[in-house]
């Protein structure tokens, strides 16, 4: 049988939560989605072999879309298998051969009926154990998986808190955006501070953050209803290092290469994903400086998402 190279499988729903396992060589990725009503789903789809083709794993039920899906970082031998979810609570999940446990929902506001939505959050890959979450309350706040409550809760931006990512290298720090238009860096040790590395111009809001996994001085970020991605290097703030502009649609997803420190993909309602080549961004020396690039001959591999006119989302596999 000829070995394929691309793989498509129709959920046969909106997708837009997406998450791959992080265990080497393991071909699953989980897929959340995105419809209307209370009762959404998770589809854990699993590369068959023989069969040269995607095929679903197992299904389980989630309350409302789920904003973001993530499987631990924990790889280690025996670990299990586990996913976090967002929506409107952090849930933690234990995933079997075909059925998934719900393990236990975190909430920070035990005194209210009501929840703020969270709009993202990420796993600590150097602290496997802590998990940080952003919320439209303005807030994000930093969980103890296995003690299964919150150790840290700030007020991370003036307005709603869409998207936080932990820095790669150090267990300590992570950056945040916001409906405040603002990039802002945090260090655990020192919540006293925080530090803005970029503002959008009229205060754009910004969407998503992604640290590179590879050099923690890179981050990228995107903003509302921009086919641009900007790239910051927070030793340089104010002035973005890159403007990458080659999508003729917003730019509704980022994703820095697990193993690269110079590639990074974006997805946009134009249907496409782009892969771009950085490399030849300069290093800084002195001051400030800004290269704006073009996606040709820059992006290494595109394609687009033909049986819906969006790509939500993307996400490469480790």
């Amino acid at each position: 049988m000829e070995k394929k190279e691309i793989f498509t499988y129709d959920a046969g729903f909106q997708a837009y939560g997406m998450g791959w396992s992080q265990r080497p060589n393991d071909q699953r990725v989980a897929i959340g989605s995105m419809i209307e009503e209370y009762s959404n789903k998770v589809h854990v789809v699993k590369l068959e072999e023989e069969k040269n083709e995607l095929v679903q794993q197992l299904e389980f039920r989630h309350p409302y879309p789920t904003t973001k899906i993530m499987w631990s970082p924990d790889v280690s031998a025996g670990a299990k298998d586990v996913i976090a979810t967002t929506g409107d609570y952090l849930r933690i999940w234990d995933l079997h051969d075909d059925t998934a446990d719900r393990r236990v929902t975190l909430s920070n506001n035990k005194n209210s009926e009501f929840c703020a939505p969270l709009t993202a959050f990420d796993w600590n890959v150097v602290d496997k154990n802590m998990i940080g979450t952003a919320s439209i309350d303005t807030t994000c706040t930093i969980w103890d998986v296995n003690e299964q409550k919150p150790t840290t809760q700030l007020i991370a931006h003036d307005k709603e808190v869409y998207d936080m990512a932990f820095a790669k290298s150090n267990k300590d720090l992570f950056a945040s955006v916001g409906a405040d238009g603002s990039v802002r860096l945090f260090d655990l040790r020192r919540l006293q501070h925080s530090t803005i590395v970029y503002e959008s111009s009229d205060l754009v809001p910004l969407l998503r953050i992604a640290w590179n996994t590879e050099d923690p001085n890179y981050l990228a970020t995107i903003m509302m209803d921009s086919p641009t991605v900007t790239v910051l290097d927070i030793r340089v703030p104010s002035i973005p290092v890159a403007e990458l502009n080659g999508h003729k649609g917003a730019v509704n997803s980022i994703a820095w290469a697990p193993h690269s420190a110079c590639h990074i993909a974006s997805a946009s309602d134009d249907g496409k994903a782009l892969i771009w080549d950085l490399s030849s961004i300069p290093k800084p020396v002195e001051g400030r400086w800004t290269v704006s690039l073009s996606p040709f001959p820059l992006f290494l591999l595109a394609f687009c998402a033909s049986a819906r006119p969006h790509t939500n989302t993307y996400t490469y596999s480790p």
